[in-house]
C-alpha cells in the first residue's frame, strides 16, 4: 500500500497567481500541486492535494489524514495560521508528523503574522522559500520518516 501525504492549504491560497503577485508570486495553486506531485512521486508517496476557505473543513482534513494513517501533512494554513487554535489544535491532537510551509517569510512581513499557532504542534516550519517550499517539506518530511526508520 502507497504511503500518502496530504497537502492541505487554506484560505485564499486558490487565488494563488494573481493574488499578491509581489509576495507569493505567479504560480497557480495548480502548479503548486503538480510541484508537489512531482516531489511526493520522488519519494514513491501518493498525494492528496487540498485547499479549502474554510476553518472547519481544514480541521476535517486533518482529522481526515489521521484516520486515514497519512504518511505526513504538509499545511500552508494561510491566514489561520495567526489565529485558529482550532486547526492548531487538531494539529496536537495527531501522530501523523506536520511540516508547516508558508510561501512569504512571514517574519519579514507586517508584525501579525509573526506568531503562528501551528508551529508549536508541526514537527517542523518553512517559510520564505516560493512556492519550492512545499517540495522542500516534502523532502523533509521523507527525510524525517527515513530518519525514524534507522531508529
Amino acid at each position: 500500500m502507497a504511503k500518502t501525504v496530504y497537502v492541505l492549504n487554506g484560505p485564499n491560497l486558490n487565488l494563488l497567481g494573481t493574488r499578491e503577485p509581489k509576495t507569493y508570486g505567479r504560480a497557480t495553486l495548480r502548479d503548486v500541486e503538480n510541484l508537489c506531485r512531482a516531489a511526493a512521486g520522488r519519494h514513491k508517496f501518493e498525494l492528496e492535494f487540498r485547499q479549502s476557505n474554510h476553518e472547519g473543513q481544514i480541521v476535517d482534513l486533518i482529522h481526515q489524514a489521521a484516520a486515514n494513517k497519512a504518511t505526513g501533512i504538509i499545511i500552508n494554513a494561510g491566514g489561520y495560521t495567526h489565529t485558529s487554535v482550532a486547526i492548531r489544535d487538531a494539529v496536537a491532537v495527531i501522530e501523523v508528523p506536520v511540516v508547516e510551509v508558508h510561501i512569504s517569510n512571514i517574519f519579514a512581513r507586517e508584525s501579525f503574522r509573526h506568531h503562528s499557532y501551528v508551529a508549536p504542534v508541526a514537527r517542523a516550519s518553512l517559510c520564505g522559500f516560493g512556492v519550492a517550499g512545499y517540495a522542500l517539506a516534502i523532502d523533509g518530511l521523507a527525510a524525517l520518516i527515513a530518519a525514524r526508520r534507522k531508529s
